[in-house]
């Protein structure tokens, strides 16, 4: 099996390159951020291969970085995601925030990437949750946060300062990592017991 490449960019298409290895020339598929990171054409690159041998063709899927590579092969593993879905999911949203909406059941997040329906995201956080602790470190996720994580809709004040902190102009990951902070900093059950005016100033504060 082919497991890494390295070689000159030859062609760079909507959703793969071809890669010359000493004069052989490797049709590699990538995600849409995988493509925009190569080098140009004639340049040397490095790429981790994963090889699917197929009856009719043995198709390479490649990644610069392993932390890509094995959200792919996690994604691939759940039922009813093949490999176009797994790259389309990778091209949606990076390695870290995948992990982040898996860990935290965010059905919304992932629904937004193309191909990927409501009971498919469940299936995806059912069967992953467990399984993408081995990307926290490598994809730059804080392990604290991870597990302090705040799932969608926890408690209707959680919920209401979401939408004002959304509707100040915050990012959703922004908003879940502050939310995560005063959780942490509070403890889950004074946490809990905020009142939606209590919680929205203490997100404020962490976000100064």
């Amino acid at each position: 099996m082919i497991a890494t490449l390295s070689g000159k960019v030859l062609i760079k298409g909507l959703d793969r390159a071809v890669i010359d290895v000493s004069g052989v020339g490797y049709e590699v598929f990538l995600t849409t951020d995988t493509l925009a990171r190569l080098p140009d054409s004639d340049q040397e690159t490095f790429l981790h291969i994963h090889t699917q041998v197929r009856e009719d063709a043995i198709v390479l899927y490649g990644f610069l970085g392993t932390e890509d590579k094995q959200m792919f092969l996690h994604l691939t593993s759940v039922s009813g995601i093949g490999p176009k879905l797994g790259l389309a999911a990778l091209s949606g949203m990076r390695v870290g925030d995948l992990c982040r909406a898996i860990v935290s059941k965010d059905i919304k997040q992932l629904t937004a990437l193309q191909g990927v329906g409501k009971k498919t995201a469940e299936r995806i956080c059912m069967e992953l949750k467990d399984k993408v602790g081995d990307l926290v470190s490598g994809a730059g996720i804080d392990p604290i946060e991870m597990a302090g994580a705040i799932a969608p809709g926890t408690t209707s004040a959680v919920a209401d300062v979401l939408s004002a902190l959304g509707n100040l102009g915050y990012s959703d990951p922004v908003c879940r990592k502050s939310l995560t902070s005063v959780k942490r900093r509070f403890g889950d059950e004074a946490f809990y017991a905020l009142s939606v005016e209590e919680l929205l100033r203490e997100c404020l504060r962490s976000l100064a």
